[in-house]
């Protein structure tokens, strides 16, 4: 016999997004479920770097970084378009500051402005280059107990020595851990709370980054005794004349029905392993490669699909929030992809090209518009000798010991390693790398040769490299003329392949702002929530700034959450500042 449960609300998904919501209704009174498909909490915002983008947030003001919702208004009409999805910006807008105060009020969410940290199109009308940005505080993981194997850690590359986690601001000193007392010091008690970690547990616990916000929302909804399902997938959802009041789910002892009397929210993380969705949706040709969960296969998708719910955006071919990847071979042989975000493009002495050996791109702009360029140029590619997917990272040797490249590490300790496991090609000469890579040696040449004139002179005349706030935020602050343009001149010279992959999908269930799911109407579905990457990305495919997928996900969970506690959500004027 199948089991029956009564709840207000029932939340499919555990990653940060559904945990949101479920902490949010808790502290609303009302009684909640979760059931997740995993057998662990997180989801792919766990593996992320767990920024939020949340103009006029409280946070940052405090800290004396002066920002408001009215100019980050005019940013994304300028980006996006006025009209486009303007009620749900506005309303993202509205309750950005207070929805991230509710929660640092009431749980143990807590967060810390990222101070400098520019809009992604800061040459744009309204961009900020502080103050938008925030972060999870660091969490200690030894406050989840026994659950904390319940947490999905990072992904291996994210960690040092097979599972420590460190944050921007701890690798200063530890490359340069033999340069001063202070940074000995300070490289000296990480290595040793890491250690004292693994004597107990099977990786460190000082949490950073997306593993510290899943953890905080984790740790809240325990202290709350909100129950969560694990290894329980939703099946699907009952309606009653019209309204959603339930759901099935799969578990190894049999189906459960929840009778949910609030309704049902789909958080269950979007489409990035679902072929279908993904040929339907996706650019060509469609990228192989997703940084999504393995469990985010567009459950949530399918129902509202099941239910009349409308698809946004109408049009295929646009749905993506990209990074450029490496893939990476893992312990025991399995492979492993190496987000190219922030630490290795925009620096001096580094370039990208095609399979002609051209550039094609500013190689410091987002990770976003990087994949997006390279979608555009391989469009216009004439043969296969031209194409940029995949493309290349170029740099010599002076670089890659300076900075590291992808999963190398500065310094360059683990070259050998890497090399021999084909993960990164060395060339003694240019040519001998094109080689190795069977890319144009001529084309390379010139290349090389051209940048190296802009980098003497400071100006790249091509693409602007090192023009932007965002440029020289990445950038080397200590190479001059330009921060983010330098010479490939010493031998050996090293690259690696870079593909394009899916940090998160624009392409979900349409919804209203109070993240109702619409029907192709445009009218809600009573009883039916999305959010995270269930729902139709507010940003119509654009990349405004750090945290684009994390911050509406969070927002709008709120406002879920809300409405359907039967409760207004806490606002505030866009122009109120």
């Amino acid at each position: 016999m199948a089991q029956e449960r009564e709840v207000d609300l029932l939340v499919a998904g555990a990653g940060p997004a559904g945990m949101t919501a479920a902490l949010v209704a808790s502290l609303q009174g009302l009684s909640v479920l979760i059931c997740e498909k995993s057998h662990q909490v997180g989801g792919t915002g766990s593996t992320s770097a767990g920024t939020l983008w949340i103009p006029g947030n409280h946070q940052s003001k405090r800290a004396g970084f002066d920002d408001s919702a009215a100019k980050a208004e005019e940013y994304l009409d300028a980006l996006i378009g006025s009209a486009a999805k303007r009620e749900l910006r506005t309303a993202y807008l509205q309750t950005g500051p207070a929805a991230i105060d509710y929660l640092e009020s009431n749980s143990e969410v807590k967060f810390a402005p990222c101070g400098r940290h520019p809009d992604y199109r800061s040459n744009i009308k309204g961009a900020a280059v502080s103050g938008r940005a925030i972060i999870p505080q660091p969490f200690d993981g030894r406050l989840l107990g026994a659950d904390f194997t319940r947490l999905r850690p990072p992904i291996p590359e994210y960690m040092l020595f097979g599972g420590m986690m460190i944050g921007k601001a701890d690798i200063p000193a530890l490359v340069g851990r033999f340069r001063s007392l202070a940074n000995f010091s300070y490289a000296a008690r990480l290595l040793a709370r890491y250690a004292g970690d693994r004597l107990r547990y099977p990786r460190g616990t000082r949490l950073m980054m997306g593993n510290a916000l899943a953890a905080r929302l984790f740790y809240s909804l325990k202290q709350h005794g909100v129950e969560i399902l694990f290894k329980a997938p939703i099946a699907a959802v009952a309606a009653q004349n019209g309204r959603v009041v339930g759901a099935t789910i799969e578990t190894a002892d049999g189906e459960i029905h929840v009778n949910a009397a609030k309704g049902v929210v789909l958080a269950t993380g979007g489409y990035g392993h679902n072929k279908t969705y993904r040929d339907a949706f996706m650019p060509r040709p469609v990228p192989v490669h997703s940084m999504a969960s393995e469990f985010n296969q567009g459950d949530g998708i399918a129902i509202g699909e099941r239910l009349g719910a409308r698809i946004a955006p109408e049009e295929s071919g646009h749905s993506g929030l990209w990074t450029p990847a490496s893939v990476t071979t893992r312990a025991g042989g399995g492979k492993g992809l190496y987000p190219h975000l922030l630490l290795d493009r925009a620096k001096p002495g580094l370039i990208a090209v095609n399979a002609r050996g051209e550039r094609f791109v500013n190689e410091a702009v987002s990770y976003h518009d990087f994949v997006e360029a390279m979608f555009a140029a391989n469009a216009k590619a004439s043969s296969n000798t031209s194409s940029c997917i995949p493309c290349y990272l170029i740099c010599d040797a002076r670089f890659i010991k300076k900075y590291g490249l992808g999963v190398v590490y500065p310094g360059a300790g683990n070259l050998r390693r890497l090399l021999q496991a084909g993960y990164l090609k060395r060339g003694n000469t240019l040519e001998t790398l094109a080689a190795a890579f069977g890319i144009d040696a001529a084309g390379l040449r010139q290349t090389v040769e051209r940048h190296n004139g802009f980098a003497r002179i400071g100006i790249d005349a091509d693409f602007g490299k090192g023009e932007t706030e965002l440029n020289r935020f990445n950038g080397d602050p200590s190479h001059e003329p330009n921060p983010c343009i330098g010479a490939l001149a010493t031998a050996p010279y090293y690259g690696l392949e870079i593909w394009p992959a899916d940090i998160a999908v624009s392409t979900g269930l349409s919804t209203d702002a109070h993240a109702r799911v619409l029907d192709n109407d445009r009218q809600p579905i009573p009883g039916l929530y999305a959010c995270g990457n269930d729902m139709a990305s507010i940003m119509c495919g654009a990349y405004p700034g750090p945290g684009t997928t994390l911050g509406p996900g969070v927002v709008f969970a709120y406002r879920a959450a809300m409405h359907a506690a039967g409760k207004a959500p806490l606002e505030e004027a866009i122009n109120g500042d």
